[in-house]
């Protein structure tokens, strides 16, 4: 009688370790997935965005790239930059020229060649937009804004012109977002620029432009915002003592079962 008592608490047990074991590996918690929406800009070319529960203009900053001021000056936000669930907010406006992909094969990441537009007399300018490719498909967006704090160097391969700015985002500039080096004189130079902290290139960041006096060349750079891991995502710390704990039950059902076992070897 006690022989077949102890067999039975043996297979509880294993059993109840199994079923601890298998609590504790559900317990895990799964990675959680950030899908950022791509608002549409609007006729006039304004791109508008609906505030969502808990965002604030440190969260839309950082995913759309558009500085905190920016945001309050235009939005006409108070100090704070206090936002409401809801909200429509302007994030910029479009820009002159956007390349739209056409539906096929996914487009492969190149870089941006120069365009120009021809002027009359005197030296070139030399613009250069750096914006945040949201899908990192390497093609501005009407969606995609320009984003500050990138460094964009001019320099003639002659080594007789050099010249680097910073890119800022000018509520005042309400067509075009890029940066502009003005009165180049006319010749070959390289064009380069150095994604912004938080961001990663999407494209070379590095072209050469071939300009005459008087025209206007357009280049740009994407950039895409680094993953960031999903913040204050509680860890599910029991998990672990459940699997402890259910590996101690299973041993301890394993050793009743080889007790149980030696009992009816010496009968």
């Amino acid at each position: 009688m006690r022989t077949k008592i102890a067999l039975l608490v043996s297979v509880f047990l294993m059993l109840l370790g199994l079923i601890w074991i298998s609590s504790g590996v559900q317990a895990a918690p799964t990675e959680l997935l950030v899908a950022y929406p791509s608002p549409t800009p609007q006729p006039n070319g304004q791109i508008i965005y609906i505030v969502k529960a808990n965002e604030n203009c440190e969260t839309i900053s950082l995913i759309y790239g558009v500085s905190v001021d920016y945001l309050r000056n235009t939005n006409q936000l108070n100090a704070t930059c206090d936002l409401r669930e809801g909200q429509k907010i302007q994030l910029g406006v479009g820009g002159p020229s956007f390349a739209s992909p056409t539906p096929g094969p996914s487009p492969i990441p190149t870089v941006a060649q120069p365009t120009s537009t021809p002027g009359v007399g005197g030296n070139a300018e030399v613009c250069v937009l750096v914006y945040n490719d949201v899908n990192g498909d390497g093609l501005r967006q009407a969606t995609e804004v320009a984003v500050s704090g990138a460094a964009i160097s001019l320099t003639s391969l002659n080594g007789a012109y050099s010249q680097t700015l910073t890119t800022v985002i000018n509520p005042d500039k309400t067509v075009y977002q890029g940066m502009c080096f003005t009165n180049v004189p006319m010749g070959k130079y390289n064009v380069s620029a150095a994604a912004p902290e938080g961001y990663n290139p999407t494209i070379n960041l590095t072209s050469s432009a071939d300009v005459t006096a008087g025209d206007i060349a357009f280049i740009n750079y994407g950039a895409q915002v680094k993953t960031v891991p999903a913040a204050d995502i509680p860890q599910n710390k029991p998990s672990s003592l459940l699997g402890i704990i259910g590996v101690v039950f299973l041993l301890a059902g394993i050793g009743m079962g080889m007790y149980v076992w030696s009992l009816l070897r010496r009968k």
